[in-house]
């Protein structure tokens, strides 16, 4: 009994071992002609480091030539890098005669950015296509481009390099100035390549991570025509300012004239304060005797005789606009009679 219980203990220990130590793994680096000790990998088990992922790539990398220590990829693996992809990019470096130190590469891979695309980006350029830019020329006409940039990784720029959209943004600059530029958008449609030739020598690849190749203009075409438009606009705008004027000028001549007629209407109550004086002021004559009762009599037959003209002088006009005959024709008949 207690032999069959040291057996299974010892069965169960060869079994954690086994799982413990990569065995296999070492075999493996064996075969490949990679010398790393059963120890090295039990302390990477310790120190928390998977051991494929340091034993693989190092195989790779010493099949491809490269002079590579396990401790600078274990440490790269610590430090929170890809191990395996910047082992391709030294790979693929190498192929390429492209000057890439270990360092280096792991640098640019903790910076975030992909060394491997950066490399093969070197090897083969990338396309990068602009949005359509909207620029207005001199004579106000709207020219709207768009513009494929070709570009190449530059390794020794890559940390600390902008980006992309650097790229894009400082070619729709240029676009911009060079069409701003230009007298009449005619210029830019017969001659778009000016654009390129413009762009290429500002330098915008100064500071980014990228080397620009060629600009090539995929497409121009003519916008609205912004000058009409912006005189448009600032007509109506003076329209309405003069509306605004005017309607101001109007309320003030409305506010005059009702205090015109409230003027008029206080000089008619002065007046009519006025009349209601006389009675008294002739009643007062009378009283005191400097104003006789025939007087009185001579002063209403002038005024009844004054109303009596003034009734006539307004019936006048009325009578003699049924009548074919004027006044005048009527006095020159009555001489010829005579």
């Amino acid at each position: 009994m207690s032999s069959l219980i040291l057996l299974i203990l010892l069965l169960l220990l060869i079994i954690f071992l086994f799982s413990f130590i990569p065995v296999g793994l070492w075999i493996s680096a064996l075969a490949a002609g990679v010398k790393i000790g059963i120890f090295t990998l039990v302390g990477m088990r310790l120190r928390r480091v998977p051991p494929a992922k340091i034993v693989n790539p190092l195989i790779k990398a010493d099949k491809a030539g490269l002079d590579v220590e396990v401790n600078q990829l274990e440490a790269h693996y610590l430090a929170g890098g890809n191990v395996d992809r910047v082992v391709d990019a030294l790979i693929a470096a190498e192929r390429a005669n492209i000057p890439l130190p270990f360092e280096r590469a792991a640098a640019i891979d903790l910076a975030g950015r992909n060394v491997l695309e950066a490399v093969q980006m070197s090897v083969n350029p990338k396309v990068i296509e602009t949005p359509v830019v909207a620029a207005v020329a001199k004579d106000g006409i709207e020219v709207r481009v768009k513009a494929r940039v070709t570009v190449r990784a530059n390794i020794d720029r890559l940390v600390g390099g902008a980006g992309e959209e650097t790229i894009v943004a400082r070619v729709g600059e240029g676009i911009v100035t060079t069409v701003g530029s230009a007298e009449t958008h005619k210029e830019v449609l017969e001659n778009p390549d000016r654009i390129s030739q413009t762009v290429l020598s500002k330098g915008l690849d100064a500071g980014t991570a990228f080397e620009i190749l060629s600009i090539d203009i995929a497409d121009v075409d003519v916008g609205r025509n912004i000058g009409a438009q912006l005189q448009t606009d600032q007509a109506e705008a003076d329209k309405r300012i003069a509306q605004a004027k005017a309607e101001q000028r109007r309320a003030m001549a409305v506010a005059r004239e009702q205090e015109m007629r409230a003027a008029v209407q206080e000089m008619r109550a002065k007046v009519v304060e006025a009349e209601a004086e006389v009675p008294k002021a002739m009643a007062q004559a009378l009283r005191e005797g400097k104003m006789g009762v025939m007087d009185y009599y001579y002063m209403q037959n002038i005024m009844a005789d004054t109303q009596m003209r003034d009734s006539i002088a307004k019936q006048s006009p009325e009578l003699f606009k049924g009548s074919t005959a004027t006044p005048e024709s009527e006095s020159q008949q009555d001489k010829q009679e005579s």
